[in-house]
């Protein structure tokens, strides 16, 4: 760990290296955790199956890969495809326990990633995928710092449909009545809307979300069918760090933490990597509660 440190010390080009990867990935992270706020917000669910359908929809890019389509012409496809599941998932299971305790959905869709996770492992096999996008390689300070092209274009990706989901959720009249739904459901209801189509909708916007976060992944880092559990962690992260509705917050989260994990992989060694996400995921949920905590002191 220290050589890494003095590594990192005395070429600092390798930072700008992580930081530049770090900030590719983070984009993707930010872009699912925004799906993660918007169930949370809306319908108080916290979906431990998050991650599992962004590996999904990288699943679905890589196949359409090895049928010799490009992997972004997949992304719309597994955007799609993943609505639809997600609206399909809502009726048969979440439906089911949006009025029950917070255990209950957490077990509901913990369960829910289990089956998903064994079904691609059944499908597609344990190994690690990548589809690839075939573009070049560009060299900045002398070959020292590479940069894809595919990770640039995948995060202007992810903006462009970052920036598509913001402008329906203000415009839209569907935006209009989940933002509403979110804010009290009790009066959404009376003023005519129709929350349970607000609750199908918003799950199936989460896992069209998730999707293209997914085909993102698959084509600038890898996929595997039990790396679902990490991108769960990370948009819990993202999420109660910025907390609800903070979209600013949840890309400035995204972005910091995609940075943090790519130099606690360098310092700390690969096999650590997942260990920081989880050692932050601690770290803001004591910190909510120190927050919490003075709070109702100054109430009172």
């Amino acid at each position: 760990m220290l050589d890494n440190i003095s590594l990192l010390i005395q070429a600092p080009i390798l930072n700008v290296q992580l930081l530049l990867d770090g900030l590719f990935i983070g984009a993707i992270f930010a872009l699912a955790a925004y799906g993660l706020a918007l169930v949370w917000g809306v319908m108080n669910v916290k979906n431990l199956a998050q991650g599992d359908f962004v590996i999904m929809g990288g699943y679905i890019a890589w196949f359409m890969s090895t049928l010799g389509i490009h992997p972004i012409l997949g992304l719309p496809v597994a955007a799609v495809l993943m609505f639809g599941f997600g609206w399909v998932v809502y009726k048969v299971i979440i439906f089911r326990v949006i009025d029950k305790d917070l255990f209950t959905s957490l077990l509901a869709t913990f369960g829910l990633a289990l089956v998903i996770s064994q079904l691609l492992n059944l499908a597609f096999g344990p190994e690690v995928q990548v589809a690839k996008s075939g573009f070049a390689i560009n060299s900045l300070f002398g070959g020292m710092v590479t940069v894809a092209n595919i990770k640039f274009i995948s995060l202007i990706l992810a903006a462009i449909l970052a920036a598509m989901v913001i402008t329906f959720m203000k415009h839209s009249r569907m935006g209009q009545a989940i933002r509403a739904t979110a804010q009290d459901p009790r009066a959404a209801k009376v003023m005519g809307i129709d929350t349970e189509q607000v609750y199908a909708f918003t799950f199936a916007l989460n896992a069209a979300i998730c999707g293209a976060a997914g085909a993102l992944v698959s084509m600038i880092w890898v996929i595997q069918p039990f790396f679902g559990i990490a991108y769960s962690i990370r948009s819990f992260v993202i999420v109660t760090a910025a907390g609800l509705g903070n979209l600013p917050g949840v890309i400035i989260t995204g972005l910091g933490l995609g940075v943090a994990e790519l130099y606690a992989g360098f310092t700390f060694g690969a096999e650590l990597q997942q260990f920081t996400v989880v050692g932050l995921l601690v770290v803001v949920l004591v910190w909510r509660q120190i927050q919490q905590k003075r709070h109702r002191q100054a109430v009172q």
